[in-house]
Parts: structure tokens; C-alpha cells; sequence
């Protein structure tokens, strides 16, 4: 053994080049891992010690006891607490301090006019407490509000809308609301907590503002006095509360904000950056694989000779297998500085482009370490594996033979195997989109797929090289056909060669497709089911934003070009002791404005004790026109309800449709997220535009947008998320080239004599450099023609699954611009590959060349 791996090492100080892009294809993917576990890792404790300093001061929390959470939220929505619970607490043995904690939504205007955050993290505001120890958020300068209109912002929110002490702006809440800034606060020392905006108001501005009505309050904030812990605080406030209210510890507050965090945004994004970690590494499995295989082919007679002369089968794939350890082992320890170095990129670029993650020193753990490096480790043994057990079967009389390039791969047992796969992947595909809709058998074919195409390649290569390179002959006469020939050579490594850019290229038309489809039923959703002229709303996603005020829809159906203007209000209620989300609206206006599909019953006849929900639901809930329904609010009253209309379309109307009458007596802070309007016959869409803008100046200034204009709006986010896609899959993409480039060095160096017999005859440097060029972008077009049909058909199945397993209509959509320009980039990006090696095969020494054996 130790023979072998003198052997080895002997061998990786002379070839080190040969090893290159296997060593750049580990770190690569081990440095995106390792940074994803660090980056997850670092924001759960940034998240940890955020919602631990937002409650350091506070020993306890009175809150309502119940929550209604609606299907898609993790977060319930709570019953307020009366603020005269305060008196009560303060006598409650132990207590120090009770202060009443009221939170909304409120959305600052900075001084250029436009909303300040918004853009995923909440816009928050609520009542300055004065207590130091309970409010989360310090004075840093000016002073604190003292009367109605005066606020406290934190610092980083008046920065970013350019505003200082003494300035006037606009407080959506979602009613504008004229503010002066007093004074700015800190969190933790820091500018804010986070991407979250916040404005601190006077008590009773609050309570205006905020809330249904006076009284009321999110939560109570309780301070223990000496020598009484946070527990016994607990227990000593639970007898003096009236049924359906609790008390808990500051700290179990910040765990259930973090563990809410943590399980659902933090772990949908921690896992998706390990996707494309994944889909790295399985494209650097290829690139490793391939440089295994050609390396062993080359060494054929070394290996014979090594035979001959005594060494076993074992020595012989043990040196080559010591060979892929000392890269994986280098490459993966390497790849672990780089996704330190990675992480810390994403902890500076993501906060940057408005993606709520806190600040703090990055999180390094034992398992964020020792993961990836077991994993670059494996994958790059794994792949080298086959190629070695090969070359411990090299027969000894092999050293007496020439040289020989792989051959193999178009076998007929191969093309039996990857068309029953594929015949396979259809049948399982086609049973969970049509026959029986399934996300996971669609997923479980795309699988199968993947492996056919896979398995197929080498028998598709000749084919498709063929028919790719057919031009070449005439484009670029004998240098054409001869790059066409040397891809033709062998098929098995043509085909592991593209598979690495074809994955890569999948992985993005998959995307690609599949945001095109989102925004096709976006703006078939709209224009479907919008009736509507203009759309007034307010641009935002997440917890941002503070909605729009339900008097915008009123008063700009007082304007003499608006036929109607209806607002879309949200509540949320249990529904026969179910979370659901109720559209709060005028029901007749919302009938005019929006296809509603067909109608039993009539949406005029709702009042203040009926409602209208959709077929879909009626049949769910087993319930149609005349029945009755139990409907349970946030402020702890029940009603009973009568189905007085069902209708066919849910998508912008929601399941569930109530009166603002009936809503008023349960209601929070009311807010509307759309304001739909029709304009009068013979009124143009400018004039009807203006007049609606006009009106929206007065409120806020909240974006009026044409009916097309808002279908792209509202899939605006698709774009931000392609880009992300795009800039992720840059990684992969990159490893696959490093793969194709490697594989022509190592073709270059085992045809060394032949290159040189062609120059010996007169072919050109130009000429040599343009057919090693052009193999390049053989190998490149057939990677990427296959990518573009897999990703094209896997599109397909996720959006047709997605469309069966939800009751929203997909629409699936090809966009052919964006594919051409992914398969343009796919070829291009061969062209770029195949330079290096091309230069190197021009600067070959004839006379060498041609006595090179």
C-alpha cells in the first residue's frame, strides 16, 4: 500500500494539470455547502439573540390565549387584550412595571415622497413605552413622543428615507396619518432590528391609529421586581387573568418568534440554496468522473506495466483511489474557507437588496464544517470509483499495445435500459399529472427522466453530434469535419462531458419555464377575473407594507369619471372551527368589477349576517345557498352566518366574501390590499387614470396601475426570484465548463502524436486552434439542446403537477426568448471553454509531438 501511494503522489506532482478542474469542481461545491449550513447556522443565532434583546427587559407577556391561523401562515392572528388589565397586573405580587404594548402596521413616507421598507420585513408601529427596561427600542436622540403627532423612528428607517429630527412626513397606517420626527432610536445598539421599519407614537395616537378601538392592545409588558424570576412572575400573574388570557415568559416569547422564523422562512431558504448545492455537486460528480475515466484511459499502458511487474489489482485501484483522496481532501479543505468566505458574502449582499437578515458575526459550527467536507470527499471518491476499479483490471499484456481512447458507451444494452427508464419516467410523470395529480410521482418521473437522459447520452451522442456538426462541413470545411469526427470518437465521454452542462442548463430552463408560467397565470388570472379599468395598491410582499385605507375606495367613487371603485379588505375567522381568510368588501361592487363566474343566489342579499363563498369550498365544507355556517372572530365572539351566494372563481375575490358591516364589530386595524375601478362610458383611460391618482395623492400616494400594468406588478417578485435562480446556477454552470475545458486538455495531451502528424501535413495553428475550438462547441451544443429539453419537459410536469394539486388554474407557458438566450449561452459558453486547450494544442512542438508515443 505504501507503494501505491508513493506511486500516487509521484504521479499528482507531475500531472498536476490534469487535476485541476477536478480540484475546482470540489471546492467549488463544497464551498457552496459549507457557506449555506454556515449562513443557516448564523442567522438562527442572529435571529436568537434579535428576539432575545427585543425582550430582555420583559420577565413576561399577557396576551390572549387562542390564535386563528389560516391555511399557507404560520403565524396566527390573536385577540387583543383590554389595557385595564394593566391595574390588575400591576397588583399581582411580584410586578415592577406593566405597560400596555400596541402594534400595527404603519408605513413611513421618506422625504422623497416614496414608502420607506415594505419589501418583505414588517413596517411597524405601536406606542413608544417610556419604561427603558420594557421597550425593546432606545432613545438615541431627541426625545420621546409627548403629544399627538410626534413620533420616535428607529435610525436606520430615517436614513434610508433621508429624514432628521424635526421633519413632517406621512405615516400610513394604512389612513395617512401627518407625523414630525422628535426623536430616533436604536436597537441593541444598533440602527434598527434588522429590515424592520418602526414608528413609535403617543399611547393614544396608538390607540387611534392602530386599533378597532380604545382600550386595546397587542400584548401587556411586565417587569418583575427584585428577587422574583421570570417563572414565578408567571405564575404569579395566571390567577389574576380572566378566562382566555395567559401569561408567559419573556424568553418563551423570542423562542416562539424564532422558531417561527426558523420554520418557515429561514428553512425554505436554507433549503433552497442546499438545492443548488446539491445540483453543483451532482454536475461536479460528472466533471470528476470524466477526468477519472480519461486519466485511467491514458494510463493504460502505465497501469499494464505496473501489472507486469508485480503490483496487484488492489495496488493498482488504490493508487488511483489514493490519488482522488489527496484532491478530495485538498479541494474539500479548501472549499470550507471559501464558504466561510461565501456566507459572509451573502450576510453583506442580501440585506442590501432587501432581504430581512439581521446583522452579526458569523456562526461557524462543527456540523457546518464537517458535512461538506464529508461530502466533497465522498462525491469525489464516488466518482473516481468506476474509473478505478477499470484500471485494476488492466491486463499486463496492455503495455505492449498502443494507447487506446475509450470506445465505449453506445452499447445495445445501454439504449435497452435508458428507453425502458424513460419509458418508465413518462408512464409515473404522465400518472401524476393527468391520471392521479401528485406532486410527489411527478417529482418521483422527473427523476426517472433525469436518469434516462443520463443513461441514453452516450447512445444520443453519435446522433446528435451528427446532426449538430452537419454544418460544420461546409462552414469550416476539413477543420469542421475533423472537429465533428474527434467528438464522434467516443460517445461515453462526449456524453459525460455535456452531461455536466446538461444538468445545468436543465436546471435553468426548469426555472425558466416555470416563471414564465407563474406570470402566464398571473396575467391570465387578471385578465380573467379583473373586470376593472385601473388597480390602486400598494407594491410590497412579506409582513411589509401597511395596505391601503378603506376610505381610498369611497372617495374615489365620488369622482365624476368612476363608474366603480370596490376595495378588498382581509379578515380572518374560523369557519366551522377551521382558519380561513375572509375578503371583506362591498359584494355588489365587487360582482361588477370582477368575474366572478357563476352565481347561485344573490351577492346583494349579504347584509351583515351573510356570506358568499366559493363552489369549491361549498363542496368542502358540504354547505350550499341557505345553509348556515358558524363563524368564530379574533375578539372571541361567534356568529352564525347564512350562505346566501355561491360563486365560481375564487382567484382575486378569495373563498369567502363578507360585508364591511358585517366585519366592523370584529374588525383590527382595517386595511384594503386592492381598490379595484371601472370608469364611466366615453371616459379615457389618461383622464380616468389622472382622476384616480389624484385622489390617491391624498392617501398616501399609493401606485395606480392599468389592468396590465398590475398583472406585471403582481408578478414582479418572479423576476427578483429568476435572478436569484440565475446567479446560483452561475456556479454550476461554471463547474460544468471547468469539466468540458478539462476534458480537452486531457484529449489534447492523449492526442499529442496526432495533432502532430496534422500539423506535420500542413494544417495551420489557426486551423488547429479553431477544430479544438469547435469540438468545444459540439460538445457545449449537445449539453445544452439536451438540457433545453429536459428542463423544457420537467417545466411542464411541475407546472401541470402544481395545476392538479391546487385549486388555482396554471398556465403553462415556453418563453421563447429567454430559452434562446439560455442556448446561446449554453454554446457560447463552449466556445469560451475550448480557448485554453485550443492554445495549448497550437504551441505543441511538431517534431515532439509526432515522437510521442
Amino acid at each position: 500500500m505504501n507503494a501505491s501511494v508513493r506511486i500516487s503522489v509521484s504521479s499528482l506532482r507531475a500531472h498536476k494539470r490534469r487535476f485541476a478542474s477536478t480540484f475546482l469542481a470540489v471546492l467549488l461545491g463544497v464551498a457552496f455547502l459549507a457557506g449555506t449550513l454556515v449562513m443557516g447556522d448564523t442567522l438562527r443565532a442572529s435571529f436568537d439573540t434579535m428576539f432575545g434583546n427585543a425582550t430582555s427587559g420583559t420577565d413576561a407577556v399577557v396576551r390572549s390565549a387562542g390564535t386563528i391561523t389560516t391555511p399557507g401562515e404560520s403565524q396566527g392572528v390573536r385577540q387583543p387584550v383590554d389595557t385595564d388589565l394593566v391595574a390588575a397586573v400591576e397588583k399581582a405580587p411580584g410586578v415592577a412595571a406593566a405597560e400596555p404594548d400596541i402594534q400595527g402596521a404603519g408605513q413611513l413616507v421618506g422625504a422623497n415622497g416614496k414608502p420607506i421598507g415594505g419589501q418583505g420585513p414588517p413596517t411597524l408601529a405601536g406606542n413608544w413605552i417610556d419604561d427603558p427596561k420594557l421597550n425593546s427600542y432606545q432613545l438615541a436622540e431627541g426625545r420621546a413622543p409627548s403629544k399627538s403627532g410626534e413620533v420616535v423612528v428607529n435610525r436606520g428607517a430615517a436614513e434610508k428615507g433621508d429624514l432628521k429630527i424635526g421633519d413632517t412626513t406621512t405615516l400610513r397606517t394604512p389612513d395617512p396619518v401627518e407625523v414630525t420626527v422628535v426623536g430616533l432610536a436604536t436597537f441593541g445598539g444598533e440602527d434598527g432590528m434588522a429590515q424592520v421599519t418602526y414608528t413609535g407614537m403617543t399611547r393614544s395616537d396608538a390607540e387611534k391609529y392602530l386599533t378597532a378601538k380604545p382600550g386595546e392592545a397587542a400584548s401587556i409588558l411586565v417587569r418583575a421586581g427584585p428577587g422574583t424570576g421570570p417563572l414565578e412572575l408567571v405564575d404569579a400573574l395566571t390567577p389574576v387573568l380572566p378566562k382566555g388570557v395567559e401569561a408567559i415568559t419573556g424568553q418563551e416569547l423570542a423562542e416562539e418568534n424564532t422558531d417561527m422564523i426558523s420554520g418557515q422562512f429561514l428553512s425554505l431558504f436554507t433549503t433552497f440554496l442546499l438545492v443548488f448545492s446539491g445540483v453543483a455537486l451532482l454536475v461536479a460528480t460528472f466533471s470528476i468522473h470524466n477526468t477519472f475515466a480519461i486519466v485511467v484511459a491514458q494510463r493504460t499502458r502505465e497501469n499494464a506495466l505496473l501489472r507486469a511487474l508485480g503490483a496487484s489489482r488492489r495496488q493498482v485501484t488504490a493508487s488511483t483511489l489514493v490519488e482522488a483522496s489527496v484532491v478530495a481532501v485538498v479541494a474539500s479543505a479548501a472549499g470550507l474557507a471559501g464558504g466561510i468566505g461565501i456566507a459572509a458574502g451573502l450576510q453583506t449582499l442580501f440585506p442590501a437588496i432587501g432581504f430581512p437578515f439581521p446583522e452579526g458575526d458569523l456562526v461557524i459550527s462543527g456540523l457546518s464544517m464537517i458535512l461538506p467536507l464529508a461530502v466533497g470527499i465522498v462525491v469525489c471518491l464516488g466518482s473516481a470509483l468506476l474509473p478505478a476499479v477499470r484500471a485494476g483490471r488492466t491486463a499486463p499484456l496492455a503495455a505492449l499495445r498502443e494507447t487506446t481512447v475509450d470506445q465505449s458507451g453506445a452499447s445495445r444494452t445501454r439504449a435497452v435500459v435508458g428507453t425502458g427508464l424513460a419509458a418508465l419516467a413518462v408512464a409515473v410523470t404522465l400518472t401524476g399529472v393527468i391520471v392521479s395529480p401528485s406532486l410527489w410521482l411527478a417529482g418521483s418521473g422527473a427523476i426517472l427522466a433525469l436518469a434516462a437522459f443520463v443513461v441514453l447520452g452516450p447512445v444520443a451522442s453519435t446522433t446528435a453530434v451528427r446532426v449538430l456538426g452537419s454544418p460544420l462541413d461546409k462552414l469550416r470545411g476539413v477543420t469542421g469535419g475533423l472537429a465533428r469526427r474527434n467528438a464522434l470518437r467516443s460517445p461515453k465521454r462526449t456524453a459525460a462531458t455535456a452531461s455536466a452542462l446538461m444538468i445545468g442548463v436543465a436546471v435553468v430552463s426548469l426555472f425558466t419555464v416555470f416563471g414564465a408560467s407563474l406570470k402566464a397565470t398571473m396575467d391570465q388570472t387578471v385578465s380573467r377575473s379583473f373586470a376593472g379599468d385601473v388597480a390602486v395598491s400598494t407594491p410590497s410582499f412579506g409582513a411589509g407594507g401597511s395596505g391601503l385605507s378603506p376610505r381610498l375606495a369611497p372617495a374615489i367613487a365620488e369622482r365624476p369619471e368612476v363608474d366603480t371603485a370596490v376595495g378588498l379588505g382581509r379578515g380572518v375567522a374560523e369557519v366551522d372551527g377551521k382558519g380561513r381568510a375572509l375578503t371583506v368588501t362591498d359584494p355588489v361592487a365587487l360582482e361588477r368589477t370582477f368575474d366572478l363566474g357563476d352565481v347561485r343566489g344573490s351577492m346583494r342579499d349579504l347584509g351583515d349576517d351573510g356570506i358568499a363563498i366559493t363552489e369549491n369550498e361549498a363542496d368542502k365544507q358540504g354547505l350550499k345557498t341557505g345553509d348556515t355556517a358558524q363563524l368564530a372572530f379574533t375578539d372571541g365572539k361567534k356568529q352564525t352566518f347564512t350562505v346566501r351566494a355561491v360563486y365560481g372563481r375564487s382567484e382575486l375575490a378569495g373563498d369567502y366574501v363578507i360585508t364591511r358591516d358585517a366585519w366592523a364589530p370584529h374588525r383590527t386595524q382595517d386595511s384594503d390590499t386592492l381598490v379595484a375601478v371601472t370608469f364611466k362610458d366615453g371616459v379615457s383611460a389618461a383622464d380616468g387614470k389622472a382622476a384616480v391618482e389624484k385622489v390617491a395623492t391624498a392617501y398616501g400616494n399609493p401606485e395606480v396601475q392599468t389592468r396590465d400594468e398590475y398583472a406585471q406588478s403582481s408578478a414582479g417578485g418572479i423576476d427578483m426570484m429568476l435572478t436569484l435562480v440565475y446567479a446560483l446556477l452561475a456556479l454550476a454552470v461554471l463547474i460544468a465548463l471547468l469539466g468540458i475545458a478539462n476534458t480537452l486538455t486531457l484529449a489534447v495531451h492523449e492526442r499529442t502524436r496526432e495533432l502532430g502528424l496534422l500539423r506535420a501535413v500542413g494544417q495551420t495553428r489557426a486551423q488547429l486552434r479553431a477544430m479544438v475550438r469547435w469540438e468545444s462547441v459540439l460538445v457545449a451544443a449537445f449539453g445544452t439542446v439536451g438540457g433545453l429539453a429536459l428542463g423544457g419537459f420537467l417545466g411542464w410536469v411541475l407546472v401541470e403537477a402544481s395545476d392538479g394539486a391546487s385549486d388555482s388554474a396554471f398556465a403553462f407557458a415556453m418563453p421563447p426568448f429567454q430559452l434562446t438566450v439560455v442556448a446561446l449561452v449554453g454554446v457560447a459558453a463552449g466556445a469560451l471553454a475550448g480557448l485554453r486547450p485550443a492554445r495549448r494544442a497550437a504551441r505543441l512542438d511538431v517534431l515532439r509531438a509526432i515522437a510521442t508515443e
